[in-house]
């Protein structure tokens, strides 16, 4: 007989919140518990963060208060998280710059990114499309790379910030397709996406959320997913892999995080409560779906490799491409 990984994730789940939990998880949470995003209240991240916030209060029977710390490439709101206590009542939920991006992006950081926090669960992937104005001449991301070489600089991108994720992979693709783009950052994509549908930039690589609905309209087009594989709600959309760059891969993650040093029973608590509510069908359908989420809910020890894997591939991303903010 075989048995699915998942299946058996989620048994093992299942057994670990049937034991008895020690006499400090059993008393927590005995106030309100603060969960951190450091980024500002818009965009993608926020407003899963606080659905995860409201079922874990419901489940908890305890206030769960979401603190947006925005600032310094989202270092403020993790450094924070990183000194705090680790009692179970300051928690992170962030997307992966802090953690996997910002080490290789500057000399010095206010804490340690690899052993300043305690990995809880990798929450989501975010998918991203490369989505480009109508203006453009290519159906297709060949032929995106073809006009791109035959007018150097006639192609403009938009990125979420100089050092972000898409700023990063941007610069990538122009190194290893030997093409010249240029790069116009904002603060955030609410402002980029205004440009693109505006026409001010040509193209970016963004979650299918912001874009999906103006690509149904006419008022832009999809030419390729930036994942490994197709995207499932877009099945005929080919991947960058598939249209010469092989291995190519982009997108992010949201995970939830605590500060090092978590008790183990509170580690489980928070571990276990979080993946149910991950894997409710309800909670699934109106916050991951709608949203273009993909949901995970790994172990710790599962979610501490991935995050190793993670550094060493977006080291090398960023040594490729070039891009630095010192």
């Amino acid at each position: 007989m075989r048995f699915d990984a998942r299946f058996l994730l989620a048994f093992a789940t299942a057994a670990l919140a049937a034991l008895p939990l020690p006499a400090a998880a059993q008393g927590w949470p005995a106030r309100p518990v603060k969960i951190v995003i450091p980024v500002a209240p818009a965009g993608a991240l926020d407003p899963i963060a606080r659905a995860i916030a409201q079922n874990l209060s419901e489940t908890w029977k305890q206030g769960v208060i979401v603190e947006n710390r925005p600032g310094a490439s989202q270092m403020i709101g993790a450094d924070y998280v990183s000194k705090a206590e680790p009692d179970g009542y300051t928690l992170l939920i962030s997307e992966a710059s802090p953690f996997v991006m910002n080490p290789h992006l500057f000399k010095q950081m206010p804490f340690d990114a690899v052993r300043g926090f305690t990995p809880i669960t990798l929450l989501v992937r975010v998918p991203w499309v490369i989505a480009v104005h109508p203006s453009v001449p290519a159906a297709n991301f060949r032929e995106l790379v073809a006009y791109a070489k035959a007018k150097p600089g006639a192609v403009s991108y938009g990125s979420f910030g100089l050092g972000s994720s898409v700023h990063i992979q941007g610069d990538y693709l122009k190194k290893m397709l030997g093409i010249d783009m240029l790069h116009v950052p904002y603060k955030g994509a609410g402002p980029a996406v205004t440009d693109l549908l505006g026409g001010q930039i040509n193209m970016m690589m963004i979650t299918p959320q912001l874009v999906v609905p103006h690509a149904q309209s006419g008022k832009l087009r999809l030419i390729a997913s930036a994942m490994s594989q197709r995207i499932q709600a877009l099945p005929e959309l080919p991947t960058v892999a598939e249209s010469g760059v092989p291995g190519f891969s982009a997108g992010t993650w949201f995970a939830l995080f605590a500060p090092p040093g978590l008790p183990a029973e509170l580690l489980a608590r928070i571990h276990g409560d979080t993946v149910k509510i991950l894997n409710t069908p309800a909670f699934r359908e109106q916050y991951l779906v709608k949203q273009w989420l993909e949901p995970v809910g790994n172990t710790p020890a599962q979610f501490t490799e991935f995050l190793k894997a993670e550094h060493a591939r977006w080291g090398e991303l960023i040594k490729v491409s070039g891009v630095s903010v010192e």
